[in-house]
């Protein structure tokens, strides 16, 4: 949990969207009504779009992560239609109006319709929801986070990104960019990946590192 450079050195702070900024997995179980199964649903999904490279249907990458979990089509469309009730972890409120001056963004795997609906839950105001859609290629591609970059028009190391999951850490680390890392779970850091500026298990400590 270290510090690197002084406050007040990022510009902008580019998030993921749905681990970092949302409990996206609490609206898959309770769709499935199962916690195991909505979490393998979950896990399927992002499998898929972190290996995907090039933009395709998130909706049918989100059906296909369903079957293989044993999810009827059914609930895979339920999951769709109850996009909606997503909500922001606990903190998340309070943590981005303290990031009052700072430029937001958020940079996630799925279509551009649902970047928008996930987005306007948390009560943030983002001047780029940057969709795997809208980048034309899935994290961890380096294009989905190339593409923030440019929207903002800023360099790098202007702009902090708050990983949620694993992946992110060395996605985009690979474009230059710092790292605050939510590891809510508590994970390793992945292999051949740079240490994060910051490895906290929530999104409290945030505006420290900013």
């Amino acid at each position: 949990m270290s510090r690197d450079g002084a406050a007040g050195r990022f510009e902008a702070v580019a998030f993921d969207l749905l681990t970092a900024l949302i409990d996206s997995w609490s609206l898959f179980a309770r769709v499935t009504g199962s916690a195991e199964v909505g979490r393998a649903w979950r896990l399927g999904s992002l499998r898929r779009v972190t290996t995907q490279g090039d933009y395709r249907s998130y909706e049918d990458i989100l059906l296909e992560a369903a079957a293989e979990a044993g999810v009827s089509r059914t609930k895979g469309d339920e999951l769709l239609s109850r996009w909606g009730e997503l909500r922001p972890w606990p903190e998340v409120p309070d943590v981005l109006q303290s990031l009052g001056g700072r430029r937001l963004a958020v940079v996630t795997n799925c279509s551009q319709r649902l970047a928008e609906i996930a987005a306007g839950v948390t009560g943030g105001r983002f001047e780029v929801v940057m969709s795997a859609e809208r980048a034309g290629a899935y994290k961890i591609d380096p294009r989905a986070y190339r593409a923030a970059l440019d929207a903002l028009r800023l360099p790098p190391d202007r702009v902090l990104f708050v990983a949620g999951s694993a992946h992110d850490v060395p996605g985009a680390s690979s474009v230059g960019m710092k790292i605050y890392w939510s590891n809510r779970q508590r994970l390793p850091v992945p292999p051949s990946s740079p240490a994060p500026l910051a490895d906290e298990p929530d999104l409290r400590r945030l505006a420290e590192f900013v």
